[in-house]
């Protein structure tokens, strides 16, 4: 479905008014489907499920948003255009920063779920400039430290726990997938924006909503320690980590996140 400008994917059901809704935010190179189990899960579960595509990824048009505070005033943007106030969010990577602004400073959050999150979120100038001059190499580089060391890389055979899952094959060619379909500027748009973004004082003290952080025990791009910190900046915040899990939780620990965020709904519920 459109919501405003944004393209959501609906889980296969039709939005209902009458039901709470769940927005699922990629992170940096992606789009909705990365969320394909958690969000089918939630429109099966008496949810609206609203997976959308950031503009400038996916099914939405751009142009790119340059700041993780400008994609959070065009997703409210479009929460607004749907007539939705404040709605479940969850953010992964890059997408929990805008969770972050959309909880704190908008207050658009009834609960908020921050998936392989990090404050401040830095990239290293060696991979910023990879992903102008290099991209197929940065895109290497970002999965193979986005997985875990149990998933073998690429010296084993494509591995799958299940149907509709991003092994790290399946990831790669996600990202390669957006840099053909939406522009070269992608990559190095977001990452720029994700190692620019630093969410004030005032941004956390303001988030009042039940809050819930899942961190990964083999996240090399963004540890435990760091989700942690994350944590407990925002009051009565709870951390989970996942034993095992890398950076891509979603695909690595499919379901112990699914069942962390279906008691985080309920109990925010």
């Amino acid at each position: 479905m459109k919501l405003g400008d944004l393209h959501a994917y609906t889980g296969g059901k039709a939005f209902d008014a009458a039901k709470p809704s769940v927005l699922f935010i990629h992170g940096a190179q992606n789009d909705h489907s990365v969320w394909i189990l958690q969000s089918r899960w939630c429109a099966h579960h008496g949810y609206n499920t609203l997976a959308i595509d950031l503009p400038g990824h996916g099914q939405s048009a751009g142009p790119l948003c340059t700041s993780v505070e400008s994609m959070a005033d065009a997703v409210a943007t479009a929460l607004t255009s749907a007539g939705l106030d404040r709605v479940h969010v969850v953010g992964h990577s890059m997408g929990s920063l805008i969770g972050l602004e959309l909880a704190g400073r908008l207050k658009r959050a009834r609960s908020l779920t921050l998936v392989g999150t990090a404050l401040p979120m830095k990239v290293s100038d060696a991979l910023l400039v990879a992903t102008r001059e290099a991209p197929a190499k940065a895109m290497d580089m970002i999965n193979a430290w986005s997985f875990s060391s149990a998933w073998g890389g690429f010296s084993h055979k494509p591995q799958a726990p299940g149907p509709g899952f991003a092994t790290p094959w399946g990831a790669l060619q996600l990202m390669h997938r957006i840099h053909v379909r939406n522009g070269a500027e992608v990559l190095p748009t977001d990452f720029a924006a994700c190692n620019a973004y630093s969410a004030s004082e005032a941004v956390l003290k303001a988030i009042d909503c039940p809050t819930l952080v899942v961190a990964g025990s083999a996240d090399q791009m963004t540890p435990p320690k760091v989700g942690k910190a994350v944590a407990g900046a925002i009051s009565g915040a709870k951390l989970i980590v996942l034993d095992g899990a890398g950076h891509q939780i979603m695909s690595e620990a499919p379901d112990a996140l699914l069942k962390a965020l279906a008691a985080h709904l309920q109990a925010a519920a």
